[in-house]
């Protein structure tokens, strides 16, 4: 073999074992070990996922909550049939239906009652203080709370002051959106539960 092509085929291996170098080198984040003088690249971001990303479903998988309007609409039959008899925001009691900052305050009670009655406000409250009442209700009034339904629920009876019956309040957060409901001598079976199964769905 002549000299110029004994340069040739030594260029040629000396190419050769360069390409069989590169392919020793690690991919960036699989945790091997890379070759020593070189440097090592944390993927980016841009990197691809092992798995594929969720994207946004044209159809929402859960319903807005909304403060309500109607007083009757949001109570079942059987509750209403638990207060059937029992007037409803009667303009002697004050305030009453949806209000200008668009709460709904429902009273269910005979002006010339002496105590029976019952007022539910439903109104838009930020998650922060209405925390911090139910807090404090359960800590300074001795209020039973705990979390049903995917929100927090307090309440507490007593004995009226001045009449031989009972009274009541019982409250319930979730999703920006208080129920507050106050009662003497009136508390029909299941009345706050139908307000949270028509808000909540």
């Amino acid at each position: 073999m002549g000299l110029p092509a004994a340069r040739a085929v030594a260029a040629a291996s000396a190419l050769l074992l360069a390409v069989l170098l590169a392919g020793c080198v690690a991919e960036p984040g699989t945790g091997t070990a890379a070759v020593p003088g070189t440097v090592t690249v944390a993927p980016t971001s841009q990197a691809p996922s092992a798995s594929p990303v969720a994207t946004p479903s044209a159809t929402p998988t859960t319903r807005v909550a909304a403060v309500p309007d109607d007083c009757r609409g949001m109570l079942s039959d059987s509750v209403l049939a638990q207060l059937e008899g029992t007037p409803l925001n009667d303009p002697a009691m004050g305030p009453s239906g949806v209000q200008t900052d668009g709460s709904l305050v429902c009273v269910w009670r005979n002006p010339s009652a002496d105590t029976t009655g019952l007022v539910t406000a439903v109104s838009r409250v930020d998650r922060g203080p209405a925390l911090d009442s139910l807090n404090a209700l359960a800590t300074t009034q001795g209020f039973t709370c705990y979390t049903p339904d995917g929100g927090t629920r307090c309440e507490k009876t007593w004995q009226n002051a001045q009449y031989p019956v009972q009274d009541g309040r019982t409250l319930f957060y979730r999703d920006g959106i208080l129920i507050d409901t106050t009662w003497s001598n009136l508390a029909p079976s299941g009345y706050t539960d139908s307000v949270i199964a028509h808000i909540f769905g």
